[in-house]
């Protein structure tokens, strides 16, 4: 496939996904025993902040065949250049997950990122180290302008993830997405690439090497 700035190809080497302690790759059906332990672990922790499933749709949680079929939509959003979704692997351990979503290019080269820790590793900056290392990799690699985090403004865990890494604060977006039934408000965080080429170095010497 051709490669051009409206959508270059990614040329992955070994530590490009790797932080001081997190490794991100994109999840396998071998994958899913692991991340349905964590996930009913993490049900209340969790369902609050996401949209409703709708009934009619398979229980990836619980369902190896439909869990299997969620990474087959992914390889293929990666294929297509449209996602990139990721596990978050502490010490070799699932512990989470962090995704690129509704990447656009032409004039706009921009996406949505979206993340979750297991509440049993909360707390000891993974989530943040991840999000570097993620965004190395949408600027530097992907070669994306801008990337927009959304998050409800009483999730205070996601948000204290945007501001420790100095994301800039856009303001409140009313009611802008369905969650777990009800349509929420929510706090848009952004960065853009020359954001990223003034504050990469700090950010990577932070959270990286």
């Amino acid at each position: 496939m051709k490669q051009s700035r409206f959508r270059p190809q990614p040329t992955l080497k070994d530590n490009d996904l790797k932080g001081r302690r997190v490794e991100l790759r994109p999840l396998a059906s071998s994958d899913f025993e692991d991340w349905s332990e964590v996930r009913n672990a993490n049900v209340d922790w969790l369902t609050r902040w996401e949209p409703t499933r709708p009934p009619e749709i398979p229980d990836v949680i619980n369902d190896k065949n439909a869990f299997s079929a969620r990474c087959n939509a992914r390889d293929r959003e990666r294929h297509l250049g449209s996602g990139y979704g990721f596990g978050i692997f502490v010490n070799g351990s699932f512990s989470g997950e962090i995704n690129i979503s509704s990447i656009q290019r032409g004039p706009f080269q921009s996406c949505y990122v979206g993340y979750w820790i297991d509440k049993r590793n909360a707390g000891n900056g993974y989530t943040p180290e991840s999000l570097v290392v993620l965004l190395r990799f949408a600027f530097e690699e992907l070669k994306l302008h801008r990337i927009q985090v959304a998050i409800i403004p009483r999730n205070f865990s996601s948000q204290r993830v945007a501001e420790k890494l100095g994301l800039r604060n856009e303001g409140i977006a009313q009611r802008y997405l369905e969650i777990n039934g009800k349509w929420e408000d929510h706090v848009r965080f952004a960065i853009t690439s020359e954001e990223w080429e003034i504050r990469a170095p700090e950010l990577i010497e932070e959270w990286i090497n």
